[in-house]
């Protein structure tokens, strides 16, 4: 009995012994090696430039599902495959079609296009006839939070408002970006059935007006809902035009209104009050409409803990690139994408594998996002958005991957909108751990935070952010900030973002950097998933004011 009891001791505490010295797992690390085959196949000339609806593209998303299917996830649609397809219609102005007229105080004004106006494809109808009259209205903006109300005792129920191109100074980049945004909504809202957009001096420093001739023939796209209609879109406002200012000043002259002392008042940054223009406006057009769909790829790892896999951390990047360039000058057609965004791609399907191989699944499902439709206004995400797979009160945060600049050693990383939310904290210890620096937005007069996937999310109250690699070099002898400046003002949406034209001027692609990138985000998506708490938005972001729900706010 003695030695029976001896032996079972013996034996426990060699097992107590080795439950406690056993080794844990390594947890799993990016391989710049995988970045660089996923990189390589996505870049290639052969997908030709991944237009949103062109064979190149859906050859991108096979490959993109087959890689989720080849690390054992499941497929994320609705209907449990990997592909969410987005109907979109396609719309192209007819050339030739496009006609404005004025008839104010018995004269006739016949703008030429587009010297002196121009608009787009409507993709609301085919053929547009918009008359009514004119409301001036300065910026066309409503805030409560900035006191602001451009059309406060202003009747334009079924006329067409007159606005200014452009937003006032003194509001803050991002609060600027959203208020921009929503100029039509605004107008919608006041019961307006047309909109006429005067460029102004202000602009024209920025975004000069013959810029925009040179996309007069590009297509407008948007996704369609279950009844065929515009899914971002108001179908009260008929149709718009762009103004130049030369011809705007003769309406404002007709209503003893000087343009050029609205001009002034605005480069005092002042808002000017709007008013009654007289007269009548005419636009019309013809557009060609053409259906088609494109896929968001889908996949998901199902979380373990009983009650937290059902709520999902939503990992995104873009698959879209802007297809075949139309420059006669050059002989390179293909707009590659390298950088943007096969590189982010490249960095979520790595961040999926590093997520399957993990031992056992993390609390919360994992929800990966390759979406449609970015370069074309957010597309694909907005109707991942609108149409989730899940609920979307289920979504409990979204990382977001665009554009990572992946020809330099980085030593920070850039986290947009993490100071709207707690994410902020998760990113910061996620990069801690890699020994790269939590930056502050180096570009805020571009509002960078609304201009990518996940603001579609955010505008659903889905707290997020969106990461790029900083400005800082590793390397003493690379400037971080002016080789992203470089690779902005030289490749960005031109043929030569591809890994040849690339690696000629800056050296070899950094996998190894990109590597580090994956870390970073897989780390930041695993403390989201295993964290009791889901992030929060902070009381005090603007956005949390806007888009916040009252279970996901401090």
């Amino acid at each position: 009995m003695f030695k029976k009891s001896l032996i079972l001791l013996v034996s426990g505490f060699f097992t107590l012994t080795a439950c406690v010295s056993a080794p844990q797992p390594p947890a799993p690390r990016a391989s710049a090696s995988v970045l660089e085959s996923h990189l390589t196949f996505l870049a290639d000339d052969l997908l030709e430039g991944r237009d949103t609806g062109s064979r190149g593209h859906e050859i991108a998303s096979r490959y993109i599902a087959q890689q989720f299917q080849a690390l054992g996830l499941q497929g994320g649609a609705a209907d449990g495959s990997f592909f969410q397809r987005v109907p979109m219609r396609k719309a192209l102005l007819v050339q030739g079609s496009a006609h404005l007229r004025f008839e104010v105080q018995g004269q006739t004004l016949t703008p030429s296009y587009p010297q002196q106006f121009f608009t787009g494809p409507n993709l609301q109808q085919p053929d547009l006839a918009l008359q009514g009259e004119m409301v001036f209205v300065g910026y066309g903006l409503v805030s409560d939070a900035f006191e602001l109300n451009d059309y406060a005792n202003l009747d334009v129920k079924g006329k067409i408002v007159v606005m200014l191109a452009g937003l006032p100074a003194f509001l803050p980049s991002e609060e600027r970006a959203y208020l921009g945004s929503m100029k039509t909504e605004f107008a919608a809202q006041q019961g307006a059935i047309g909109i006429l957009t005067v460029h102004t001096p202000e602009q024209e420093k920025t975004r000069p007006y013959a810029n925009s001739l040179l996309f007069l023939n590009a297509p407008s796209m948007s996704w369609l809902d279950n009844d065929g209609k515009v899914g971002r879109g108001f179908p009260q406002i008929k149709g718009g035009a762009y103004l130049h200012p030369d011809t705007a000043k003769t309406l404002f002259a007709a209503a003893g209104q000087s343009l050029d002392s609205i001009f002034t008042t605005i480069a005092e940054d002042k808002i000017p009050r709007g008013f009654t223009l007289p007269g009548t406006m005419q636009l019309s057009s013809k557009t060609q409409h053409q259906a088609i769909d494109s896929p968001n790829v889908l996949a998901v790892l199902p979380g373990s803990d009983p009650t937290l896999k059902h709520e999902y951390v939503v990992l995104t990047a873009h698959s879209d690139h802007i297809g075949l360039a139309n420059d006669l000058r050059t002989e390179d057609k293909i707009n590659n994408g390298a950088m943007d965004n096969a590189a982010g791609v490249a960095i979520l399907l790595e961040t999926a594998r590093l997520f399957a191989a993990l031992p056992k699944a993390p609390k919360r499902t994992i929800l990966f996002a390759a979406v449609t439709g970015e370069e074309k206004g957010l597309l694909g995400a907005d109707y991942f958005a609108k149409q989730p797979p899940v609920p979307i009160n289920q979504m409990v945060a979204n990382v977001n991957l665009d554009m990572p600049v992946l020809l330099y050693p980085f030593a920070d990383l850039i986290a947009f909108g993490a100071n709207h939310s707690t994410l902020g904290d998760v990113v910061a210890r996620a990069a801690a751990k890699e020994g790269i620096a939590l930056s502050a937005d180096p570009m805020p007069e571009q509002a960078i935070f609304t201009r990518s996937d996940h603001y579609r999310l955010v505008q659903q109250g889905v707290p997020a952010v969106f990461l790029m690699t900083g400005f800082t070099s590793k390397d003493p002898k690379q400037d971080g900030g002016k080789i992203w400046g470089s690779f902005f003002a030289k490749h960005y949406h031109k043929p030569s973002d591809d890994i040849p034209s690339l690696t000629k001027e800056y050296g070899p692609i950094r996998y190894d950097a990109g590597a580090i990138f994956t870390d970073i985000n897989f780390n930041i998506a695993l403390d989201v998933a295993n964290s009791p708490e889901k992030p929060l938005w902070r009381k005090d972001s603007f956005f949390k004011n806007i888009f916040g729900r009252a279970d996901n706010s401090e």
